[in-house]
Formats: structure tokens, C-alpha cells, sequence
């Protein structure tokens, strides 16, 4: 079990080990967060100045039941954009930090969702640069390093994480995509959520966003065009 001091989820990391799990030819390191001092020392790390989520369940839809109800969550951290104001041509910091960030956005979204880890089926992520930054920052977060530790702790894939990237300021919103985690193709998991962060990002920051689905659109009925 994973905990922070707002929620409990399920997880394959436990508290006293670092798990090691394949993810295609490679091996991915996960490391355990089990306390909240530890919880604490990873945001002061990170220089995550806040994170803030939004989640969606749908029980009825065009006077329909949906039942099972789907759920969507989106999760996004605010954090201080370390390359902010400068051209860099290495960007291997920015792709360091995102490893950390997908292990601490996996958990802190299936918190979110609140539903068992096997249930969830699509995934996306998104990233907002603030204004002085630029576009390439978002795509270094937000890099398969990014993704490699969310695959591990869902034991999902090997399907892409699709994503969205935008340059803006605070309040701007973002609609980070969904699709299957194992078959991109699954049409029923092809969806999307929204999320702003009303202060974030400011011209320093930026706004990394995980999301994660379960049940794929409400009644869905369209499948694939043979």
C-alpha cells in the first residue's frame, strides 16, 4: 500500500522495497514512497508548489444508465521549470525530473480515481510551459522516461501515453487525451478530460498533467470501421 495524508490506494509498491518490473527490453525502477515524511521530502525535491485534480463519474447520460458508471481523473503538479528563461541544448534534466514526476502523478491519480489499479483502462498525459519556457520543455517532461514508471506501477502497456503540450499562463486549460493502455485502437477507450490550474503556470512554471480512465465514454457503441 501506498499512502500520502489525504488518501490510501492500491499499488504493487510496497514500503520497505524498491520494485523492479519489465516494461518491453527494459527494466524500470520504481522507488517506494511509504510515508509521509518521505511524501514531503519528494514534493520539496521536485519544488512541486501544489497538485491539484479533478475527477468525473458518469451515472447517467441521455437519460440511460451507465452501469457500471465510468470515471476519469486528471492530476496535474505545478512545478518550478528549472530551464526557465534560458536555451538549453541539453534537456536531460527536464527528462530526469519527469521520471520522478510520473512516479509520484501515477499514485497521487490512482488516489484520485479511487478504484483498484487492474480496473483502470486508458491513460494520457499533457503538460502546460509557462511563458518563459518553451514548447520543448513540456516534450522533455513529458517523455517516455515520464511514462515508463506510470506503465510500471499499473502493469499496463505496452500501448503509447498520448499527450498534449501548450505554452500559456496562469488558468489556461488543457484537454490531456485517453486511449487504451494495451490496444491504442480500442475505440470505446478514446476520450479526452479537461483540467486548469486557476494560478498555474506561472511564467517560471509548468503544469505536468497525468490522467487515467476507467470504463472508457459513457453507453459506448462505436467500434472499429472494417
Amino acid at each position: 500500500m501506498w499512502s500520502n495524508k489525504r488518501a490510501t490506494c492500491p499499488g504493487p509498491i510496497g514500503n520497505d522495497r524498491v520494485v523492479v518490473r519489465p516494461i518491453g527490453n527494459d527494466r524500470v525502477v520504481v522507488r517506494p514512497i511509504g510515508n509521509e515524511a518521505e511524501y514531503d521530502r519528494v514534493m520539496s525535491e521536485l519544488k512541486i508548489r501544489k497538485i491539484v485534480a479533478v475527477v468525473e463519474t458518469v451515472h447517467w447520460e441521455m437519460g440511460m444508465p451507465v452501469d457500471p458508471p465510468t470515471r476519469k481523473a486528471a492530476v496535474a503538479a505545478v512545478i518550478a521549470n528549472p530551464l526557465a528563461s534560458r536555451y538549453e541544448a541539453d534537456l536531460s534534466v527536464l527528462l530526469a525530473l519527469g521520471t520522478q514526476l510520473g512516479e509520484v502523478l501515477v499514485h497521487e491519480a490512482l488516489a484520485t480515481i479511487g478504484r483498484p489499479v487492474d480496473e483502470v483502462s486508458a491513460y494520457g498525459k499533457a503538460a502546460i510551459v509557462g511563458i518563459n519556457g518553451e514548447i520543448e520543455h513540456a516534450a522533455a517532461l513529458i517523455h517516455p522516461t515520464f511514462g515508463a514508471p506510470i506503465r510500471a506501477v499499473l502493469g499496463k502497456g505496452p500501448s503509447i501515453i498520448p499527450s498534449t503540450k501548450l505554452l500559456g499562463g496562469p488558468g489556461t486549460r488543457i484537454v490531456a487525451p485517453l486511449t487504451n493502455c494495451s490496444d491504442i485502437w480500442s475505440f470505446a477507450e478514446m476520450d479526452a478530460i479537461a483540467i486548469s490550474v486557476d494560478d498555474a503556470p506561472r511564467p517560471d512554471e509548468v503544469v505536468v498533467v497525468l490522467a487515467l480512465a476507467v470504463g472508457g465514454r459513457p453507453l459506448h457503441r462505436i467500434t472499429k470501421v472494417i
